[in-house]
């Protein structure tokens, strides 16, 4: 019986879909006695109408109930036909193989985990006897946690009323993945050859399947392949096993362990799980020779990399000499490396950049940055100061924002609205949380330090959870850049009191008590770099130029005056945010800034999709600028644009008819902006001050409509302009709605309520052209789709988007819903009866957003008409556009401050 959002299952309410397969639908939902969300597994009709069938399966349930192991997912109950579980957050193993072939280390640290689940059922006599990598979670802290553990054998049971399925080429399987061609073939790739062949099975069946689960880790690819089931099996009893697809550096002990797993004689297979997990700790704790016929190490420079090498060497040579006659502090001096990336590769424009794109480890021996090539999507290179080739990551599309962690074995970075992590090696990526981000700082246990949400927030080791430790403060927009200062007690970060570089200062706080307080006015972009004795120096960036100045580590105060290092470091004009790093050991890496500030030039196009997606391209406005988010009026005559311009930002209004633009305010920050129907008024958010009204003609000066201090986004007005849709931010967004009205020319709001209440994130409400309906964005599923729900609220909702969704916007033809997902704009066609919501499959509208950081949905609008788009572009300019693929490099710069801002004795 498939169930929509809102829907009661018991006690239990249904929050979102997840995914269907075989022996049913899946769907995420709230316990309301116990207060947890859980997951709802819901069974095949032919299954639930047999009540032999249930009450069998009650029974068998309620043993597997008292499996408890903090690596086995666990069964609650049986709620009328369906399955309660425990609902994990986090990728299958399934999904981390498919990027990819996981590092040994992480791959055995997952293996000893499945190993000691195993191990614990068992020892209970429960067998899964469907073990593969779709049944695998793991979650944002590292746990592995196997699914529907015994599951299998219970619906043998249950439906055959034996202990052996008939057809083995369809064992049951319950993943949260949908079924799908090819679903059946990967349950067959993990059974045994015994299970193969319908004969009966035990425990050693589950050591099989994880043999071939820990050789898929390891090598990224499917140890059994064939086009079809009967093929597959085929090769499971029968097959070659190449054993030399396994990693150069796969320890001896675990090639040996996976031969004993994958014995096709039962009788000389590896008799228990348990050995498997004493053959995984001796590798991983002993040290292991290096495996016959791996190739010597034989690192490849040009000219420039040896020469680099060279100076790196005399450097180090010369340091060691002057360190053993002396045991006073040598300055070396300082060596600038100019370093070309490659001109294949081409860096991110830095105004298109509010953080870093450039980062060093801590040990100052490794590169990070994120580029693009052959036109590609932007992604993450990672490469050796001591090799001349780079490594793209795999995995890591969109990346942006790269962070170190302490001790240089992960990369931390921003990627499709997420907060990732990846290993310097490579494998997989490891999504931490679902965030927006303005920065992050990695602290020596491993907790890392957040800006994005309204203030800072704390990210446990492994992700998941973050717990505010820093609240803003009254008067201020956002805070951004946090690094933790050593020892862990405070964290320096950026405040700013508007969207304006101009609007920023340094600032400190401390975690414990959360005093705070302001140390450079109009700086961004710090960091401290330690000296000695609680000594050491805040280094900060004023537009291009680096500034330093002595800091007191123990007092939290600067000491002196800031001195110019620097000056020539690219930076955002938006943010203000610079291109560089700095290493422990004292070396620093920057972008060049090209001697004046570069503000974001853009150009908005109309962009009028074809009948297969793709877009035919014409100018609206070729006159560059720093545009965000424009917004047509009602009546299709002007586009309403919020514009960056030397820092700060002003809203605009452009008239399509005689090509003219009229400002109606300056320098207030707007934050987000809608018109009334009748195209009169101008209603958009300010930072602090809540939502505020004028006139779009420009004939008043900007009045409060809400009246509060509440940071607040004004989203969508009803047909009838009598109620206005709006977001506020007080700890997490939530949607609001408000009654307004004009008179005598001045507007005013009513009492709000609150119109979407959950635990969770929602944002860009859109009112439907008869406002009875409410389409919005939500995290509830761990990433953002697309919802409806009925307005006034009826208490359900149906999910629109499957991939991810944001933006939603009504076509004037009430026949599509509207949304963006990553660089596409999607439709849903949709039919709306009385109460009830119908929409179909989203098909492609514009395959090719194309847009200026379209990626943060603040790049199109719908036309009025309905059929195209206005987008803003990067600006056309002449000749071949500026590629970016040069860094700088500093050595020992930490010798140079001291020559050049001297510490107080």
């Amino acid at each position: 019986m498939p169930l929509s959002v809102g829907d009661k299952l018991g006690h239990y309410e249904i929050l979102a879909p997840l995914g269907a397969g075989g022996m049913g639908e899946v769907y995420r939902a709230k316990d309301t006695r116990l207060k947890r969300d859980v997951a709802v597994k819901v069974l095949p009709e032919e299954f639930a109408r047999d009540s032999g069938r249930v009450a069998r399966f009650q029974r068998e349930a309620e043993v597997l109930a008292a499996l408890n192991h903090p690596n086995i997912a666990q069964i609650f109950g049986v709620e009328e036909s369906a399955l309660v579980l425990e609902l994990v957050d986090g990728p299958t193993l399934g999904d981390l193989i498919h990027q990819g072939a996981i590092p040994p280390g992480e791959s055995l640290e997952i293996a000893r985990q499945l190993s000691e689940a195993l191990e614990a059922a068992h020892e209970k006599g429960i067998i899964h006897r469907d073990l593969k990598p779709a049944n695998i979670k793991i979650k944002p802290d590292g746990t592995v946690k196997v699914l529907d553990f015994g599951l299998a054998a219970i619906l043998q049971s249950a439906v055959t009323g034996a202990t052996v399925a008939t057809d083995a080429a369809n064992s049951p399987t319950l993943t949260l993945g949908p079924t799908q061609a090819g679903a059946i073939m990967g349950t067959a790739g993990y059974m045994s050859p015994e299970q193969a062949a319908g004969k009966p099975v035990d425990r050693r069946a589950d050591i099989w399947a994880f043999g071939v689960v820990l050789f898929e880790m390891l090598t990224g690819e499917r140890m059994f392949r064939g086009e079809t089931a009967a093929l597959i099996l085929a090769e499971v009893v029968k097959g070659d096993m190449d054993y030399g697809r396994l990693p150069s550096v796969t320890p001896v002990t675990i090639r040996h362990l996976l031969k004993r797993c994958l014995d096709r004689d039962v009788k000389m297979r590896l008799q228990a799980i348990g050995e498997a997990r004493v053959a995984i700790a001796k590798a991983v704790e002993g040290a292991e020779p290096e495996p016959a016929g791996a190739a010597p190490f034989r690192p490849r420079f040009g000219i420039a990399g040896w020469i680099a090498v060279a100076v790196l060497a005399v450097i180090a040579v010369a340091s060691l000499r002057e360190l053993w006659r002396s045991k006073e502090p040598i300055e070396r001096p300082l060596v600038r490396l100019d370093v070309d990336l490659g001109s294949e590769i081409s860096l991110p424009p830095p105004e298109n950049s509010p953080l870093s794109t450039v980062a060093l480890s801590p040990d100052g021996t490794r590169l990070a940055y994120v580029a693009s090539s052959s036109n590609g999507p932007q992604r993450l290179f990672t490469r050796r100061l001591d090799q001349s080739k780079a490594v793209q990551l795999p995995g890591t599309n969109g990346a942006n924002e790269p962070v170190f962690s302490p001790d240089g074995q992960w990369i931390g970075f921003s990627a499709g609205g997420k907060y990732n992590k990846i290993s310097v090696q490579g494998g997989a990526v490891v999504p931490l949380a679902d965030m927006p981000f303005a920065g992050a700082s990695w602290s020596d246990d491993g907790s890392i330090i957040t800006a994005g949400l309204p203030g800072l927030a704390r990210m446990p080791p492994g992700g998941g959870v973050l717990t505010r430790v820093m609240e803003l403060a009254n008067g201020e927009f956002a805070a951004a850049f946090p690094q933790v200062l050593p020892g862990g007690k405070a964290v320096l970060f950026v405040s700013y009191a508007a969207l304006s570089a101009d609007k920023a200062s340094v600032a400190v706080v401390t975690l414990a008590d959360g005093h705070r307080k302001t140390l450079v006015p109009g700086g961004t972009s710090a960091r401290y770099l330690p000296a000695a004795n609680g000594t050491g120096y805040l280094v900060y960036t004023n537009k291009e130029t680096l500034f330093a100045v002595p800091f007191d580590l123990q007092r939290l105060q600067t000491r002196g005056t800031a001195v110019p290092v620097l000056d020539d470091v690219a930076y955002s004009a938006v943010s203000g945010g610079a291109q560089y790093d700095v290493s422990r050991s004292g070396t620093l890496v920057y972008r060049k800034g090209g001697g004046s500030s570069v503000q974001a030039a853009a150009s908005i196009q109309w962009l009028t999709p074809n009948t297969d997606g793709a877009a035919k391209k014409e100018p609206l406005l070729s006159k560059p600028g720093g545009y965000i988010s424009p917004r047509f009026s009602p009546d299709g005559t002007r586009l309403a644009m919020m514009v960056m311009e030397q820092g700060t930002t002003d809203l605009l209004v452009y008239d399509l008819r005689r090509d003219t633009m009229t400002r109606l305010n300056s320098g207030g920050g707007p934050t987000s902006l809608v018109w009334s129907p009748d195209s009169r008024y101008i209603l958009f958010g300010s930072v602090r001050s809540g939502i505020l009204w004028t006139r779009a003609d420009g004939g008043s000066d900007p009045l409060p409509l809400t009246g509060t201090q509440s940071n607040q986004a004004p989203l969508s007005i009803t047909s009838d302009g009598k109620r206005l849709a709006y977001s506020e931010y007080a700890g997490r967004a939530q949607i609001w709605t408000v009654p307004i009205e004009e008179t005598n020319g001045r507007m005013k709001s009513g009492k709000p309520e609150q119109v979407v209440t959950s635990p969770f994130t929602e944002v860009c409400a859109a009112f439907s052209p008869d406002g009875k309906w409410l389409a919005y964005c939500s995290n509830v599923t761990g990433t953002y789709e697309v919802f409806v729900q009925a307005f006034p609220d009826n208490g359900r909702r149906w999910q629109i988007s499957n991939k991810g969704g944001a933006f939603p916007a009504w076509s004037p033809n009430g026949r599509d819903l509207l949304y963006q997902s990553r660089d596409q704009i999607m439709a849903a066609a949709y039919t709306a009866k009385g109460d009830r919501f119908v929409a179909e499959k989203p098909r492609i509208w514009l395959a090719k957003l194309d847009g200026f950081r379209a990626g943060f949905g603040t790049a199109w609008d719908l036309a009025p008409d309905g059929k195209r788009v206005a987008v803003v572009t990067p600006a056309e300019t002449p000749g071949a556009p500026r590629q970016y693929h040069e860094i700088v490099m500093l050595l020992n710069f930490f010798d140079e401050l001291r020559r050049r801002v001297p510490l107080a004795k």
